[in-house]
């Protein structure tokens, strides 16, 4: 039965791939890519060689209804984003909802994201946490933190580089200059570091040392 899979690809190191998953791109009709240039390399470092169709952020709205009609007609998709588990923060969602309505089987294969080795690196509790994802750019983004300043479980939040020590500051301002503050950074790649320490301490750090790549920061909840 035709169906729709989410298919995890690495965050970076690309012995994360899993058996699975090179098995599902290889035997698939077609793979919807968040990105086709960058992740025509991944498939060409594993030898699939199956057509690909761009799916993202700026197109999904307009080519969700025709991807359900041919999964419904017979052929069988994978979704990819040019790193994790699609859906998390990157495109997907719309796909699969639109697929669960319309009574069409959904699997999603188990696989790299990046903001779980991020969670159990910092040390802070994880039997329950919150995932914010990327905080509102603007509209909402102070209202966001007056809330998130009372939250008693760990929070897991993605960050670009270049907005990062303007979070830091504003965690430093909202949840407290000694609330614990754990920054990992390019995990699984060359550069992969950690930083613990107080929102304070983990602010100097990083406006001494500008941060680069990949970013999750993870904030202990209020006690």
């Amino acid at each position: 039965m035709a169906k729709l899979y989410l298919v995890p690809t690495p965050i970076g190191n690309l012995e994360d791939m899993t058996f699975r998953a090179i098995r599902v791109l290889k035997e698939v009709d077609y793979i919807l890519a968040e990105d086709t240039r960058n992740s025509g390399k991944l498939l060409k470092h594993f030898e699939i060689n199956t057509p690909m169709h761009s799916h993202h952020m700026h197109n999904e709205h307009k080519t969700v209804e025709t991807i359900v009609r041919r999964i419904q007609g017979g052929e069988t998709f994978a979704l990819i984003s040019d790193a994790g588990t699609p859906a998390i923060s990157d495109p997907g969602f719309l796909l699969t909802r639109a697929c669960v309505q319309a009574g069409i089987e959904v699997d999603c294969l188990p696989g790299a994201t990046a903001f779980v080795p991020a969670l159990v690196n910092s040390g802070f509790p994880n039997d329950k946490f919150v995932f914010e994802g990327f905080l509102p750019v603007k509209k909402g983004r102070q209202t966001r933190l007056k809330i998130l300043a009372e939250e008693d479980r760990t929070i897991i939040f993605y960050e670009s580089p270049h907005k990062l020590i303007k979070s830091l500051a504003q965690f430093v301002e909202h949840f407290g200059a000694d609330r614990q503050v754990s920054v990992s950074r390019e995990i699984t790649k060359l550069h992969e570091e950690t930083v613990r320490g107080t929102a304070q301490e983990v602010l100097e750090h990083y406006t001494n040392k500008p941060p680069k790549g990949e970013i999750v920061v993870v904030v202990q909840g209020k006690a």
